[in-house]
């Protein structure tokens, strides 16, 4: 019974894929497919939620053994982002009903649509490494197929191009990492994988286990656009809006998902979790500084979602996995909710807003804030049991996420208002109580799936993980620093640079064009206004 169960939770996908699949000789009226497109997408939803509830009463469920596939697995990891990446579609596909309504090829968008939801929702329920490669690069290419819909907007080719190779990249280094997973566990089944990597002892992985572990994080840190192969995610904006509230909310999420399944995995090999840890932390600092300087909302938005992946990942570096599974939810939710209504967003025509304090904080301003965010952080944490030795890495998130209320204390400082003070402490609390609570509630439930955080592994961990708390330190001392910039030559200078990426992405575009020459005009540097 429970067989039959399983795959009729899967049946929503298969709803999509029929339809993806289906020839335009059959589906020729656009409203049709809508409609058709957004019940599908609805269908999913509901028996994501269905699966999820079976999931939390009875517990994880999967198809048996079989000859070659091992079918499908639903936990309490897989069905929750199956529920994500299935509500988040539901509201693209039907945005999308409107948004391209007119369009000669409509219902080619739509049916391109459903493909990539098919191929993303399968790549999550997975239970096999065969198939989790397959849906992994069937993913990618229905994206690329999305990203070329308007074959006419050369930005648009060009970062189809560059996610191509980078794709591929990707895609040799996960069936490079199943390969060897396969051998050091003499089966390709996935929940048999990673019940053996939880029965090992913590120091016992091998060398096979280490690279496999390496490679596994290689192709999540290429999948989720880290620096420095981020660009080609800063020229989709040339493709139409559903496309990047989808990318941005759900596909660009497949590498922080890859790191969460294979958890066992990469418990048993500190390199993988140090490689994670370092790529994420600089692209983290990058995206988090790039953003500020941005004039185009959605290039801001997409910085923003680079950052956003290199925090994921750095979370995953520390061994704070609960802790990056909540982050996948958050930033998916609010960031489909940010692409979709950018059109609102916008300014009047030579408008400008305003934000941040009229004269710089202090020193002293600083140094009282971020004492206050640090005490508030590990008070709270107390509260919760999570100690530094239990959880180091989720008290430097923690801290972190802090820190980000410290730029509202420091810009208090000046006018010293008490009632603000008192007032901007009771949003730090509630914000450091929110974050551990909602720490424990993803603990509980992945812990059948996962070791939700894993203790510090040594002194290398260590310096890292304090090297990047004093970077989100320093990026916060410039952004509150910003307001001096018109008047330092040398905040100035890191203001343009930073304009135009630290340039990265104009090399990237040089060596693509060199690569497909006469395609794509010479990219342009931008040289913006001073704040």
């Amino acid at each position: 019974m429970r067989d039959g169960l399983i795959w009729f939770f899967a049946a929503g996908q298969l709803a999509l894929a029929l339809l993806g699949l289906m020839p335009d000789s059959l589906l020729s009226d656009p409203q049709a497919v809508a409609r058709s497109a957004r019940d599908a997408a609805l269908l999913c939803l509901i028996l994501g939620v269905a699966a999820l509830s079976f999931v939390l009463l009875k517990g994880s469920v999967r198809t048996p053994m079989g000859n070659g596939f091992a079918g499908l697995q639903f936990d309490a990891l897989s069905s929750s982002i199956e529920v994500l990446v299935a509500f988040i579609g539901v509201i693209v596909v039907d945005f999308s009903r409107n948004y391209l309504d007119g369009d000669p090829r409509h219902s080619a968008f739509l049916k391109r649509l459903c493909l990539t939801l098919a191929a993303v929702l399968h790549l999550i329920v997975a239970a096999d490494l065969p198939q989790f490669a397959l849906a992994w690069i069937a993913t990618s290419l229905c994206l690329h197929r999305l990203l070329v819909f308007y074959g006419e907007r050369q930005p648009a080719i060009l970062a189809a191009r560059k996610k191509f190779v980078v794709a591929r990249l990707s895609d040799v280094s996960l069936a490079s990492a199943f390969l060897i997973l396969a051998h050091c566990f003499g089966t390709t089944d996935i929940a048999h994988i990673l019940s053996a990597a939880r029965r090992l002892p913590r120091d016992a992985g091998s060398g096979g286990l280490t690279l496999a572990a390496l490679l596994l994080g290689l192709a999540a840190l290429l999948k989720s656009a880290q620096f420095p192969m981020h660009g080609w995610l800063l020229e989709v904006m040339e493709t139409p809006t559903p496309v990047s509230a989808l990318l941005h909310a759900g596909i660009i999420n497949a590498g922080g998902f890859l790191v969460l399944r294979f958890a066992p995995v990469f418990s048993h090999a500190a390199g993988a979790l140090d490689l994670l840890l370092l790529v994420g932390g600089i692209t983290a600092l990058f995206g988090g500084l790039v953003m500020l300087t941005q004039t185009s909302i959605k290039v801001s938005l997409a910085y923003s979602t680079i950052g956003q992946m290199g925090f994921m990942m750095l979370e995953c570096g520390l061994g704070a996995f609960a802790a990056a599974w909540i982050h996948i939810i958050g930033h998916s939710l609010y960031k489909a909710h940010a692409f979709l209504s950018t059109g609102s967003g916008a300014t009047p025509a030579g408008g400008r807003v305003e934000t941040g304090p009229q004269r710089a904080p202090t020193p002293l301003a600083h140094g009282a804030a971020l004492s206050l965010g640090l005490v508030i952080v590990v008070s709270t944490g107390a509260l919760f049991d999570f100690s530094p030795a239990r959880a180091p890495g989720l008290l430097i998130i923690a801290s972190i996420a802090v820190l980000s209320l410290t730029h509202l204390f420091s810009s208090a400082a000046p006018s010293f208002s008490p009632r603000l003070i008192v007032q901007l402490a009771i949003r730090a609390v509630v914000v450091a109580l929110a974050v551990f609570a909602l720490e424990a509630l993803a603990a509980h439930l992945l812990r059948p799936t996962l070791t939700p955080y894993l203790p510090l592994r040594g002194p290398v961990e260590a310096v890292v993980a304090g090297l990047i708390l004093v970077g989100f330190v320093t990026v916060l001392v410039l952004q509150n620093s910003a307001i001096e910039a018109p008047r330092v030559h040398a905040l100035q200078a890191l203001y343009v640079h930073l304009a135009n990426g630290l340039y990265v992405n104009t090399l990237a575009n040089r060596w693509a064009i060199t690569l497909w020459p006469g395609s794509v005009p010479p990219p342009r540097i931008n040289t913006p206004n001073l704040p």
